[in-house]
């Protein structure tokens, strides 16, 4: 590992170009360069104690970080709840990068900025380790998929109506099991679920973070009986079957975990 921290940057740099390439050249074509217009996607869980005040990191979100995020020219944030919480009270947020230098600094940029510190109230000021704002964070770095390179801003959030989000992970017992899933959605499955109205937010394949190798999307709808009935077309239609029983796909899943999210009133998603 090289010593000096420049060295370090471009080591992470050079080595995250590389999975990317390996990502990009899955459906077996030559592997190139990562597509300019493939974003980079930071999934965050901050994780709540039951007793967590959200107001604190409600406020430094809304306030504070994401407009800290739009002046560094990062915008569509999202932010979310999960009612029914598989692993404990939590927000996530989810963070567009446009390349790996802006995942790789933005943290320093924001905790180091005087007016984001302002701008954040209480945030910093009004907590301890007994009463802090969150627990821990976990994060996830993803890369989009070719099928649906950048992040697509659900229409019922343009029109300001009720929505609610399924957030999807499907887990792979190798690395190159969970690459053929991420070519099976580019092979179909993105444009089916565009079709079927289904409102594909993105698509990302985890390149850091914990329980890999994995995959994550998201998909949005006006209510769960109407995404019910989506994805009802969707496991009847005829290009889905098609792809399912292609031997070249067998067993690329051996795990799925939905979650069911709805947005934060300052959510951009």
């Amino acid at each position: 590992m090289p010593a000096n921290p420049t060295d370090r940057r471009d080591f992470l740099k050079t080595s995250l170009l590389a999975t990317a390439a390996v990502a990009a050249g899955s459906s077996g074509q030559a592997a190139g360069p990562a597509p300019a217009a493939r974003e980079l996607y930071e999934l965050r869980a901050y994780r709540l104690r039951p007793d967590t005040d959200r107001r604190l990191l409600d406020g430094y979100l809304e306030k504070a970080f994401i407009p800290a995020l739009h002046a560094r020219g990062i915008a569509a944030v999202g932010a979310f709840t999960e009612p029914e919480a598989k692993d404990g009270p939590a927000v996530w947020v989810l963070i567009p990068h446009p390349s790996f230098e802006s995942v790789a600094t933005i943290d320093a940029h924001l905790n180091t900025d005087a007016a984001v510190r302002s701008a954040a109230g209480d945030y910093f000021t009004a907590t301890s380790k007994d009463r802090p704002a969150y627990d821990r964070i976990d994060s996830w770095l993803l890369l989009a998929f070719a099928g649906l390179p950048q992040l697509a801003v659900p229409a019922l959030k343009r029109q300001g109506a009720k929505r609610i989000f399924e957030m999807r992970t499907y887990d792979s017992f190798n690395e190159v099991k969970a690459l053929k899933k991420v070519e099976m959605f580019n092979a179909g499955e993105i444009e089916l679920m565009q079709q079927l109205n289904m409102s594909p937010v993105f698509y990302g394949q985890a390149l850091v973070g914990r329980d890999l190798p994995h995959l994550t999307y998201m998909l949005c709808s006006q209510d769960r009986e109407t995404h019910k009935k989506s994805w009802e077309a969707f496991f009847a239609h005829p290009v889905w079957l098609k792809l399912k029983n292609d031997p070249q796909y067998a067993d690329t899943v051996s795990k799925v975990t939905s979650r069911f999210l709805e947005p934060l009133p300052y959510s951009e998603i």
